[in-house]
């Protein structure tokens, strides 16, 4: 009888129920572990499942992943896994990809929805008890550019469309007539003048580190409003903090930043026009069913031999297309 394959699975404060990873206990042992036992649980696996999304453990413990031949990655962001020593392996990289993309199309629409509404200010006036009447924006007609193409910059162009937004995106390769995006250009320095609201979803890797640094602040419009839900690590946050006290931009929504989790004492907690999130602009309830379930499917590909879902391309550092 041919020996069931060794799954570690590496969760953070609290590990999945049992039921819940069934349909792969049947067929595999599964690891159980948080960070500090990796090293140890990786010792002969055949396969890591990483559902602890801000570890930073695998690299340390990469010297004990010799049998290793696939890691997914319960989240969309893979940039724990890109590392020199795992990029150079054979192990083949998965990720969850889809199932956090319509949840954060729905924040980025309820964000831009606030800003325009002033749904912030609404509130602390009812808390105030003043009636204060005051004029609101438009979303329809206004300008919106998209930074990063993937699944969720899709999920979030198509929905944006559909309120009436004007939509626009940055990419790897420039195309026109794209049915979600319209043009996409490569050039995000150029693009910026010409946005009311800009969203940035691209992936972190090496070029994209630091993508909103204050040449890029200083290139949009003052009214405009900038929404983070990809990493905290695409914006140098003091060029952020700079730009919003003097007035470069108008407002910020942040679902990620840098440092996370954000300390008490940071000036953007209380700079105006700031609206700031738990990294949790992708967390549905039931999102962490799916996830699990994403992954069972995915295994289920891999004990038959099917081609996985969502390979990440290491030297990219994210799922392509």
């Amino acid at each position: 009888m041919e020996k069931a394959p060794v799954i570690t699975v590496l969760h953070g404060d609290h590990a999945p129920e049992p039921e819940a990873l069934a349909r792969v206990a049947d067929r595999a042992e599964l690891r159980l572990t948080r960070a500090a036992g990796l090293p140890a649980a990786l010792r002969g696996a055949d396969a890591l499942f990483v559902l602890d999304f801000g570890t930073d453990a695998l690299p340390a413990a990469w010297p004990q992943a010799g049998a290793l031949r696939w890691l997914h990655m319960g989240s969309t962001g893979v940039d724990a896994a890109m590392f020199p020593a795992l990029i150079a392996s054979d192990v083949v990289v998965t990720n969850t990809r889809g199932v956090f993309d319509a949840a954060i199309a729905e924040y980025v629409l309820g964000q831009i929805l606030g800003f325009a509404k002033d749904l912030g200010g609404a509130l602390l006036r009812q808390q105030r008890r003043e009636w204060a009447y005051r004029e609101t924006e438009r979303i329809a007609g206004t300008s919106v550019l998209i930074v990063g193409t993937g699944g969720i910059g899709r999920a979030i162009a198509r929905l944006l469309r559909a309120a009436g937004m004007r939509v626009s995106a940055i990419g790897r390769r420039e195309r026109a007539g794209d049915p979600d995006f319209g043009t996409v250009g490569t050039d995000l320095h150029a693009e910026l003048p010409n946005a009311d609201y800009v969203v940035a979803v691209a992936p972190l890797t090496e070029r994209t580190r630091h993508l909103f640094d204050a040449a890029a602040f200083a290139a949009m419009k003052p009214h405009a409003r900038f929404v983070n839900v990809g990493r905290g690590e695409l914006v140098v946050t003091e060029a952020l903090v700079e730009a919003l006290r003097t007035g470069a931009i108008a407002g910020a929504a942040l679902d990620v930043v840098d440092p996370e989790p954000l300390p008490a004492g940071h000036p953007l907690w209380t700079l105006p026009g700031v609206r700031i999130t738990p990294h949790n602009s992708g967390d549905w309830i039931g999102w962490s069913g799916a996830i699990l379930s994403a992954f069972a499917d995915n295994f289920d590909n891999w004990v038959a031999g099917r081609p996985l879902r969502n390979v990440v391309d290491k030297q990219l550092g994210y799922v392509p297309g």
